[in-house]
């Protein structure tokens, strides 16, 4: 705006000092009144009541966006809107207190409370909030006094109160809280919060129901699962594998009767996968068995046609060497290798399934391997064979009873106490115990078309592995306070025939051999369900 006035003019013929000092003033005074004109004074809202401070709504349907400039409190009360949104109240920079009760929302948003440096109180109490978004309350620094009380709340996202060091009080109470691995860091947050909560109780799992949450510890909760999860597939069939360790490096190696191989992994540290290693070529392969004995690496390859041979790896030709071969008189149809120590001498066994052939032990004399002892079993059903010191051989001890037509038997222990696993094809396969003086039934899996039932360890977690021909492969975890194996998941591997685990680089894989399909490999994670 121009004002135009008469002034006398000074000696120069322009306007005196005091002339210009007036002009200015005036022009200013101007602008301030213009501006004084565009900015008009917030009304207050409709649906609510106004005072010098303080605003209540009622029954309105979305959160106004204008209040005077002067409320430091407002509430809400029975308003009939679904959820606070990011941003709600960046219009009210100046709220101390904030209330919602009574109301019909059941969800808040991400920054619902954002622009709002200066609250100290939220009550959030009696609606209907079901969900609240993990950076809900992000930017309240100076809150002091929180409530969620008597809302439909079953769970808080992890870390909310992230940020809210001023917090003292938080009142979480009327809400059905399930206490489960979500909540365990609400446990661990109160036990580490200057902040005080009211006593508040479980409404679930049943074995927390009824409990205050302020009595339970972090380590009450058990979060840590596991899964096999696939990581690199393999391009040929196998029958079976095995893992070893030879001079510090990790190894693998698949039996591969189409082929007629028996195929050596090893682990590439750089690219993070299992590479081709070496090869023994051989016919109708069914079992490719490492064993190293001071320090010298022996391979029992069993075969079902042409008889069944030993290799050793000859470190200067970096090849494996045919050093002897298996009486095929005794071994005539071998389908499982086992390797053991007895008082610092090395043995293995091969199992033979035909009637004509016999099941024979063999030691390692220093410079081969002798028949050391033939067991006959003379019986359908398995039979177990206890170690004689005194005279250094294996007696008969007993049969396991009504468990004929088994495919195989594998061994594992918990806490001392021995198991195995029986495999059967048709039927039901087995967990049994030792007790003394009889392997008693634990447990029944039904199978159909089970080849392997394989036990299985991985740090502390013991496995039994299921597979089947016409069905997905059962992974069971065993439940120490139940003392059976419980359902962890399920593989997708067609036709398996056996499993073995390899730990290498802090990382542990499953091995999986595929008689009708591509072998695969797994790797094993462990997961926290708190996170």
């Amino acid at each position: 705006m121009f004002l135009r006035a008469s002034l006398k003019p000074g000696a120069s013929g322009q306007p005196g000092w005091r002339g210009w000092r007036l002009l200015v003033w005036v022009a200013a005074a101007s602008l301030v009144l213009i501006d004084g004109r565009r900015v008009k004074q917030p009304r207050c809202p409709a649906g609510c009541t106004c005072t010098k401070d303080n605003a209540l709504c009622e029954d309105v349907r979305s959160v106004p966006h204008a209040f005077p400039s002067d409320v430091l409190s407002l509430s809400f009360v029975k308003s009939g809107f679904s959820e606070i949104t990011g941003g709600s109240f960046v219009h009210t920079p100046h709220l101390q207190l904030l209330l919602f009760t009574a109301n019909t929302f059941d969800i808040i948003d991400e920054d619902a409370f954002a622009g709002l440096p200066h609250l100290e109180y939220l009550f959030i109490e009696n609606n209907r909030i079901a969900s609240i978004s993990p950076n809900a309350f992000r930017g309240l620094k100076a809150l002091i006094h929180l409530s969620l009380a008597y809302n439909n709340l079953d769970t808080l996202p992890r870390d909310v109160f992230k940020g809210m060091d001023a917090l003292n009080k938080v009142d979480l109470r009327g809400n059905n809280l399930i206490c489960d691995c979500k909540l365990k860091w609400l446990v661990e947050w109160m036990h580490q919060t200057n902040a005080t909560l009211d006593q508040i109780h479980c409404s679930g799992p049943p074995n927390y129901q009824g409990r205050k949450i302020n009595d339970l510890l972090p380590h009450s909760f058990d979060c840590i699962t596991t899964e096999f999860a696939s990581y690199q597939p393999l391009k040929f069939e196998s029958i079976s594998v095995e893992a070893f360790t030879f001079v510090n490096e990790q190894y693998v190696v698949f039996a591969q009767p189409f082929a007629g191989t028996c195929s050596f992994l090893e682990w590439d540290h750089v690219e993070m996968t299992f590479r081709t290693y070496d090869t023994i070529e051989s016919t109708s392969t069914v079992v490719c068995k490492p064993m190293v004995i001071d320090h010298h690496l022996f391979v029992i390859v069993a075969q079902l046609f042409g008889g069944s041979h030993i290799y050793k790896r000859d470190s200067s030709a970096n090849k494996f060497i045919k050093i002897q071969d298996i009486d095929i008189l005794k071994i005539r149809k071998p389908n499982d290798i086992e390797t053991f120590m007895i008082n610092g001498e090395s043995f293995f066994v091969i199992a033979d399934s035909s009637k004509a052939g016999s099941t024979t032990v063999y030691k390692w004399n220093g410079n081969g391997f002798y028949t050391h002892q033939s067991l006959h079993p003379c019986s359908q059903r398995p039979v177990v064979y206890q170690w004689n010191r005194s005279q250094k051989k294996f007696d008969r001890r007993t049969d396991i009873p009504d468990m004929e037509d088994v495919f195989s038997v594998k061994h594992f222990w918990v806490k001392g106490d021995l198991f195995i696993c029986l495999t059967r094809f048709i039927g039901d396969s087995r967990v049994m115990r030792w007790d003394g003086a009889m392997f008693r039934e634990v447990q029944t899996f039904p199978s159909r078309g089970s080849m392997v039932f394989q036990p299985v360890s991985v740090s502390n977690w013991q496995y039994a592995i299921l597979g089947s021909d016409y069905s997905l492969t059962q992974v069971y975890q065993w439940d120490t306070k139940r003392g059976q194996f419980i359902p962890s998941q399920e593989l997708n591997i067609q036709a398996p025939r056996s499993f073995s685990v390899v730990s290498v680089d802090d990382r542990v894989f499953l091995l999986a051999s595929s008689f009708k399909g591509k072998s695969q490999i797994f790797e094993h994670h462990e997961i926290d369900l708190s996170d």
